[in-house]
């Protein structure tokens, strides 16, 4: 089975840190096609930078990083632009235009396979609606269709954020936090078709979570980091609460507190936002 994701001995720091303290440090990780794996961790472990830089949106520092079998950074900025496409990162807070309509908002994750003018033309009226209606309505969200993104709540964007990675052609799935905002309800509705979507097209799930028994529940893979390392790799069922409890020593399980050092990623052109 092919690898989506390959990193050996990867490092990132943080941004700005020079030779300091790393987000991420020393990760070893094989990510097989298809495959869905829930990564936790406490506030501050590193989830958010681990996404951004298998999305080729953060350069490691050291090591090895594969990327659909590529090195991102070894390739000409055209092809890395390229690559990125394949996959789509729906970061915790979509970065979603407020003035803009739901509709046009949706329909943005296919800019990677439209030509400047239907990226232009759909700007002014909407290229594809019902395209647009099926994927939020699977996210519980058709009525707000041609709402204006700032008058969504919270976990109303969270759900519209991840509604365009339905219309993406992505062959990864990169999702951080997608249950943050949402109560029980929407948090299984949000899951199953998050998963549901990813076994349909045969596209790797990587999850990061702070609902720990969510990820135990759902998830046949849990990776645990702390600290900007792997602490454990295991198959849900060997997974245990003692390491549970150590992974989360000195925090609630369930907080969902950001982490004050973990810099939120910037996100690369062709990433699906």
């Amino acid at each position: 089975m092919a690898n989506s994701y390959r990193l050996e001995q990867l490092t990132v720091r943080h941004v700005g840190g020079g030779h300091g303290a790393a987000a991420l440090a020393g990760i070893d990780l094989v990510v097989e096609q298809g495959e869905q794996v829930a990564i936790i961790g406490p506030s501050g472990a590193g989830k958010t930078t681990l996404l951004a830089t298998l999305s080729c949106s953060r350069k490691p520092d050291s090591g090895v990083l594969q990327v659909l079998g590529e090195d991102p950074w070894a390739l000409a900025e055209s092809a890395r632009h390229r690559l990125r496409a394949r996959q789509c990162l729906a970061p915790q807070t979509p970065p979603l235009p407020p003035r803009q309509r739901v509709v046009t908002a949706v329909l943005a994750a296919r800019l990677p396979q439209w030509s400047l003018w239907q990226a232009l033309s759909s700007l002014i009226k909407p290229s594809d609606p019902q395209a647009a209606f099926d994927a939020l309505q699977r996210f519980g969200l058709g009525d707000k269709l041609y709402a204006r993104v700032d008058r969504l709540s919270g976990g109303e964007r969270q759900r519209c954020g991840l509604a365009r990675l339905l219309l993406s052609n992505a062959e990864t799935f990169l999702v951080d936090e997608p249950l943050s905002a949402l109560d029980p309800t929407l948090s299984q509705l949000t899951l199953s078709t998050l998963q549901q979507e990813a076994r349909a097209r045969n596209a790797t799930l990587v999850c990061s979570l702070h609902q720990v028994d969510i990820a135990r529940a759902h998830f046949p893979r849990i990776v645990g980091l702390r600290a900007g390392r792997i602490v454990f790799d295991l198959p849900r069922e060997q997974v245990t609460d003692a390491q549970i409890a150590a992974l989360y020593q000195n925090e609630a399980v369930q907080a969902a507190v950001p982490a004050p050092h973990e810099t939120p990623a910037r996100l690369a052109v062709g990433a699906c936002l």
